[in-house]
C-alpha cells in the first residue's frame, strides 16, 4: 500500500468515527449536553471561517465578530414579536448582509498590511459594536430577543421544528459539514494556492501575475459569510442578540480557538473551538478562579504545541492531508518580511 494511503487510512477511520459519534449523540445524551453540543459546532463554523482569512490568507482580523453578530441582528430585526420569521427569507438575508459588509470592510482594510491591517479590522469592528450599542435600532445596549425560532416552512407545510433540540442540532451539524466540505474545495483549489502563494511569499506571487487584491478580498468575502452563518445559527439557539456579540473580545477568542487547533488547516479550529469551550465548562464547574487556569493552559498548548493540538494527532497518525500548506516551501520567505512590501 502506497505511503501517502497509509497514513490518510487512520484519518479517514478517525473522521468517520468523530461522524458517527456526532449522530449518535443526540439520541443517547440529555438535552443540556445536545444544546451545549450545538453551541460548541457553532463557534467551530465561527473559527473555521476565521481561519480561511488568518491561516490561509494571512490576513488577522479582529472585526469577524461584527460578522457574526450582524447576521444575528438580522434575524432579530427580521422576527415579528411573536411569530417566526421565515429561514429560508432570513437565512439568505442575513449571510448577505455578512458578506456585504465583510466586502466593505475588506476593500478598504485590505489596502494596509501587517498590524495596520489588524488595527483598521479592530476599529471596524469596534464601529458596529458602537452602532448596535448607542442607537435604539435592536434594543441598543440591551439588546434584543428573540421569542420563536425561525420556521423552515414551504406554502405553509413545516418542513422543520427548530423548536426540537435535536432538530436544531442536526441542522447545525448539517451546517458544519457543509463549511467543512466548502472550505476544503477552496483550499483545495487553484484559488486557495494563490491564496497561500500570496501569504508566503506576496512578492513573488505579484512578479507571477497573481491579483492579490481581489484573491485577499475574496478569500475575506467567503469568510465574512461563512461568520454570517454561525452567527445566525446562534441567535437562532440563544434567542437574543446583543452588542457583546460584535465586540472584539468575542473576535480575540475565535482567534485563539483557531490558534489552539491549529493554523492552516480547515479542521484545526473545529477542533481548537472543542478545546476551548469544553475546557471552560471543565473549569467552571470545579474551580473558582477558572480564568487563571484557562490562560495557563492556553499558554501551555502555545508554547508546546506551535501547530496547535492537532500536532498531537500529526505525531501519532502523520502530517495531516489538508495541513501540507504547513510545510515550508524552499522558495518561500515568512510572511512578516513581506510586510510594507504591498
Amino acid at each position: 500500500m502506497p505511503e501517502s494511503k497509509a497514513s490518510g487510512l487512520p484519518r479517514l477511520l478517525a473522521m468517520a468515527a468523530c461522524l458517527a459519534i456526532a449522530v449518535v449523540l443526540p439520541f443517547v445524551a440529555p438535552v443540556y449536553y445536545v444544546q451545549f453540543c450545538a453551541k460548541v459546532l457553532i463557534m467551530g463554523i465561527l473559527a473555521m471561517a476565521l481561519n480561511l482569512a488568518v491561516g490561509h490568507g494571512g490576513l488577522v482580523s479582529l472585526c469577524h465578530a461584527a460578522f457574526f453578530g450582524l447576521a444575528g441582528y438580522v434575524l432579530a430585526l427580521m422576527s415579528p414579536g411573536y411569530d417566526a420569521a421565515s429561514f429560508l427569507l432570513s437565512f439568505p438575508l442575513a449571510v448577505a448582509a455578512s458578506t456585504a459588509m465583510a466586502l466593505v470592510i475588506g476593500a478598504l482594510a485590505l489596502r494596509t498590511r501587517g498590524i495596520y491591517f489588524i488595527m483598521v479590522t479592530l476599529a471596524f469592528g469596534e464601529m458596529l459594536f458602537f452602532f448596535f450599542h448607542d442607537t435604539r435600532v435592536a434594543g441598543g445596549s440591551d439588546g434584543i430577543s428573540i421569542n420563536v425560532r425561525p420556521e423552515v416552512a414551504i406554502g405553509g407545510y413545516q418542513l422543520l421544528d427548530l423548536d426540537k433540540p435535536i432538530v436544531f442540532y442536526f441542522v447545525v451539524l448539517v451546517c458544519l459539514i457543509g463549511v467543512m466540505a466548502l472550505l476544503t474545495m477552496i483550499v483545495n483549489s487553484p484559488f486557495g494556492h494563490a491564496l497561500a502563494a500570496a501569504r508566503d511569499n506576496e512578492r513573488r506571487a505579484r512578479s507571477l501575475g497573481f491579483p492579490i487584491f481581489r484573491l485577499r478580498l475574496t478569500a475575506f468575502a467567503v469568510s465574512g459569510a461563512l461568520a454570517g452563518v454561525a452567527g445566525y445559527l446562534a441567535a437562532s439557539q440563544f434567542g437574543f442578540v446583543a452588542p457583546q456579540m460584535l465586540g472584539w473580545h468575542q473576535s480575540a477568542t475565535v482567534l485563539v480557538m483557531v490558534l489552539i487547533g491549529g493554523l492552516r488547516s480547515v479542521t484545526g479550529p473545529l477542533v481548537g473551538a472543542i478545546v476551548l469551550i469544553g475546557l471552560e465548562e471543565v473549569l467552571k464547574a470545579n474551580i473558582e478562579h477558572w480564568k487563571l487556569v484557562e490562560g495557563l493552559v492556553i499558554i501551555a498548548i502555545v508554547v508546546l504545541l506551535p501547530n496547535g493540538v492537532r500536532q498531537i494527532w500529526s505525531m501519532i497518525a502523520g502530517p495531516a492531508s489538508d495541513a501540507a500548506s504547513d510545510r515550508p516551501r524552499p522558495d518561500a520567505k515568512p510572511a512578516t518580511a513581506e510586510v510594507g512590501h504591498g
